[in-house]
Order: C-alpha cells, then sequence, then structure tokens
C-alpha cells in the first residue's frame, strides 16, 4: 500500500504557524473572510485524508475550541508524557509516541494510506524523516514579528517542486509543493 503525507497549513509572511505560547487568534480577522480562498480548500483536503497526525501542543489548543473538528477522522496523538482523553473523544483520538517511520507503519497496517501531518514541531519531525511528499500552505498577509516557526532548523536541505501557487483577492496565497 502506498503511504502518503501531507501538511495543510496557514502560516504569516514571515513564517510563524502562531504567536508565542501558541496563540491562533490572528487567524480568524474578520478581512480574511471577506472572500472565498481560492485553491486547495480544507474540506476537500480533509475528505482524502484517513488520518491526522499532531503533536500533544496541537491537540491540546484544538481541546479549547468550542467544537471538535475532526468529527469523522481519527486522530493520532504524539507524545511520550501521559495524556488523559477527554471522555467524549474515546474512540476518536489514539495516542503514540516513537519515530515517524514505526508510526506509520503501524497505522498503516491498519489500512490506513493518506496522514495529515499538523503541528511545528511534527512537521519538522517528519520532514527531517523524509516522510513528507506533499506541503500545502497558505501564507496570511501578516507579520507576526515571532512566535512558533512552521519549519524550524532542519538537518538537511529537502528541495520541493511547486504544484501550483494561487492568490486570492483578501491576500491569501497558497502555494502546493511536491517534496523532492
Amino acid at each position: 500500500m502506498s503511504i502518503k503525507c501531507s501538511v495543510y497549513i496557514a502560516a504569516s509572511i514571515d513564517g510563524f504557524i502562531a504567536k508565542p505560547g501558541g496563540d491562533i487568534e490572528w487567524l480568524n480577522r474578520p478581512e480574511y473572510a471577506a472572500s472565498k480562498l481560492k485553491g486547495l480548500s480544507y474540506d476537500d483536503f480533509i475528505a482524502t485524508v484517513d488520518v491526522l497526525i499532531m503533536g500533544r501542543h496541537s491537540f491540546e489548543k484544538v481541546l479549547s475550541f468550542d467544537h471538535w473538528p475532526y468529527e469523522n477522522i481519527l486522530v493520532v496523538v504524539l507524545t511520550s508524557r501521559e495524556l488523559e482523553i477527554p471522555e467524549h473523544l474515546q474512540g476518536k483520538v489514539k495516542i503514540e509516541s516513537g519515530q515517524p517511520e514505526a508510526i506509520l507503519s503501524r497505522l498503516s497496517s491498519q489500512n490506513f494510506s493518506h496522514f495529515y501531518i499538523d503541528g511545528g514541531i511534527t512537521i519538522q519531525r517528519f520532514l527531517t524523516a523524509k516522510r513528507i511528499n506533499e506541503i500545502t500552505i497558505t501564507w496570511i498577509p501578516i507579520l507576526l514579528g515571532g512566535g512558533i516557526p512552521l519549519f524550524g532548523i532542519l538537518d538537511a536541505e529537502q528541495p520541493l517542486q511547486l504544484i501550483e501557487a494561487i492568490p486570492s483577492e483578501n491576500g491569501f496565497v497558497q502555494l502546493r509543493y511536491s517534496v523532492q
């Protein structure tokens, strides 16, 4: 079975996915909703995904939302520490730890094949392990000046090939790359 790992994420023009401390409210500015995003929509992307793999920090951030946004998909949270899963998410969220290759091997043995990799550290780990196949980044027209970087420091160059670049009327620019 062929395994595909994809990143679908938004970042500020200066490369941050969250403010210091993990605040992502800057993504919800009213002017951003003024026009429709062109390119690969989140709904179209997530419809192709079998499993969402995210880190503990991202999971804890999602738990603070008003509703659970991943009703129809298995969420795997990567952590080496104890983590309590809320009762309403039992059976929807699984805890894993280990290297990306081992995690993907365990999950693919359960007939999962398309993995959405989310969260700064988790994306960096999977990139370092050379397990990311495609990256979709929507650049948001704001400079945060600091925060949690999208890529951080990687151990080696990773060439990318542009699949498409699509600007939206609200100033967003979505870039899709295949990882070589």
